[in-house]
Parts: C-alpha cells; structure tokens; sequence
C-alpha cells in the first residue's frame, strides 16, 4: 500500500514533471487528476497510462480519492484556492511558484498550514544544481570573507510567445524570482528593502516591461543587485545568471554553467597597490538529484522526517516578497520595505 495518495491539480505542461516524479516512486500513487475540464485531466491520464479517476473540483477529488498529498500544478491565480482547500481536507501540499498572487494571500496559507498541520512547501528547482550548492558552500566557509556585495546578470533573448508576451512585468514576475531565491539560499540572508526600476528596451517584443535592476538591501547588511532582462540578443548568460560576490577578503564567480570559484588575497603581503590573490576552488559535497527531483527529494524526505522542507512556505515567502515588492518598487518609484 503507497504511503502517499497524491492527487495532481492542474495537468498543463508542468504537470507531467510532477506525474513523472511520482510514477517513479513505489510509495506515491496518484489516485486522482484535476483540472478546470475533466477531458485535460483525462487526457493526461492516458498519456501516462495512469488508472484513476479524474475532476473538475479539488475537494471532491480529495473527499473521493482518499488523497493526502496534493501537487498544485496549477496557474498562480488558482493556488490560493486549491492549496487552502487540500490543507483544510487534511493534504499535505506541495505546489509550483509562485505560492500566491499576494502576500495578504501567502500569510493566510501559512496560517492554514499552522492550523491545519499539514505543509506547504513550493518548488524552487534551481536551488537544486551542483554548482549553485558549490557556491553556496564557498560562501558558508568564509572562503571570502564578510559578504558586502552580491551581483547577479541575467540577459536572455526569450521569444516564448503566448501570455508571457502580454504580462505587465513578464521578468519580474514570471522569472526573477528564481534568481532571487537564489541569492537567499547562497547568502543565508534575507531581504530587507528592494528599489527597482523596470523598462522596455528598444526592439522588445513584450507588451509590458521585460528588463530591469533591482537594489535590495539584506539583513546581512550586503547589498544584492539584480540586472535582467527577457529581450536581450546577443551574448546571453545562463539561465541561472552570473554571479559576482564580493567579501571583505575576495571575490566568488560563477558564470551559471562552469564550476564556481573564488579569487582571495593572499596571506602575509606587504601592502601595496594591488595585492596578490589565489584561486580557490568550490567545494562539491552535495550528492542530490538536480532540479525539480531534487526539490521533490527533499519534500518528501522532509515529510518522512516529521520537519518542513527547504522550500516551505514559510521560507517561501521571503523570496515571494522580493517579487512583490520589486514590482511595487517600479509602480510607485520608490524604495519598498520588505519585512513580512
């Protein structure tokens, strides 16, 4: 007998990750599908050769199925609904970014997962790369030092098509996030105040606002700068940005595909114009599975441990915040306090 139900809601692209993920595990059955129309869900089903029941309605896939995971695969106006809903039927949920189209929305979840005692937690697949991990970990041993400055470059020249090209702030919201989670998770810092300013360059092929920079101000007293844009072409960097972080001792790269490393002064000099520095190279200590399994790895194993996983709500929302606040930074022109 499977240790978790899961029942999926939403069965869009995404979604097939999910259902993958789970048809690989011999403790996680999927016991239902949901969608907005009963023929996707069904569609799905028999695109993976999946015997369930499918639904239009969360609760009564739940109610009926017997579920006590739910995966919220679907589109951000909806995870509010649905997340709430399964926890309050007794699911544990784990869900795809972002946990909510507002903050007053995201406080409420985390106190329906307080109430309720089930978790949420929130895919965050790019925390979830070797690298970024080896990165992480040159920072955390104080291989440069105090951090001060974080920098982070993400220029790609992305013709997606379809709703991205019509969103008010396509980068900002639908992307940014990830970047900004990033620079959380490689610091241990969180935000404290955000200034953005958004722009449409020329030859941009988005209605709304496709690049900008962004000054956040964490609560390490370093300073992270963001500088974006989704209609860059020419010289595109990784989708995982590049990275340049100062400390008081050295300086950390990482171009989003090599190995990361750390040029640092060297020990005993006389002082002089420029010091002399060493490289350093990342440490690799991490033997977790990459991107969204991995993210999946660590919610179930925080489920089996009785602990909330990384990317629970809780630290979820300080990443969210960043969205959030970026893009009310932009609206208003002014500096936004990020305290949640």
């Amino acid at each position: 007998m499977s240790k978790y139900k899961a029942a999926i809601a939403g069965c869009g692209g995404m979604a097939n990750t999910w259902v993958e993920y789970a048809l690989q595990h011999e403790d996680i059955e999927i016991v239902a599908l949901i969608d907005i129309k009963k023929e996707f869900a069904e569609a799905m089903a028999a695109r993976h050769g999946i015997s369930c029941a499918a639904y239009e309605d969360v609760a009564e896939a739940i109610e009926q199925s017997g579920a006590n995971v739910v995966f919220d695969v679907t589109i951000p106006a909806s995870h509010f609904k649905v997340s709430s809903t399964a926890m309050r039927l007794g699911c544990h949920v784990m869900g795809e970014k972002p946990m909510s189209e507002s903050i007053a929305e995201a406080q409420e979840l985390i106190r329906i997962s307080d109430e309720t005692g089930k978790s949420h937690s929130i895919m965050q697949n790019r925390r979830y790369i070797a690298h970024i991990r080896a990165l992480r970990e040159l920072i955390a041993l104080e291989q440069i030092g105090r951090v001060g400055y974080v920098g982070a470059d993400f220029f790609i020249g992305a013709h997606f098509g379809g709703f991205r090209d019509l969103m008010d702030s396509p980068l900002v919201l639908d992307m940014a996030i990830h970047t900004f989670d990033q620079a959380r998770f490689i610091t241990g810092a969180d935000p404290v105040s955000v200034y953005c300013h958004e722009f449409n360059p020329p030859g941009s092929w988005y209605a709304g606002n496709a690049s900008a920079i962004c000054i956040f101000e964490m609560s390490d007293g370093s300073v992270f700068c963001y500088r974006g844009s989704w209609c860059a072409e020419g010289a595109n960097t990784s989708w995982e940005s590049s990275w340049r972080i100062q400390g008081e001792r050295g300086t950390a790269i990482w171009d989003g595909h090599e190995a990361p490393y750390a040029e640092v002064v060297k020990a005993g000099q006389e002082a002089k114009f420029n010091l002399e520095t060493e490289r350093i190279e990342a440490p690799y200590s991490w033997t977790g599975r990459s991107g969204h399994a991995g993210c999946l790895d660590e919610m179930f194993a925080a489920l089996a441990e009785g602990r909330p996983a990384e990317t629970d709500s809780r630290d979820n929302i300080k990443s969210m915040a960043m969205v959030l606040g970026a893009i009310e930074s932009a609206r208003t022109g002014r500096k936004v306090d990020l305290s949640v």
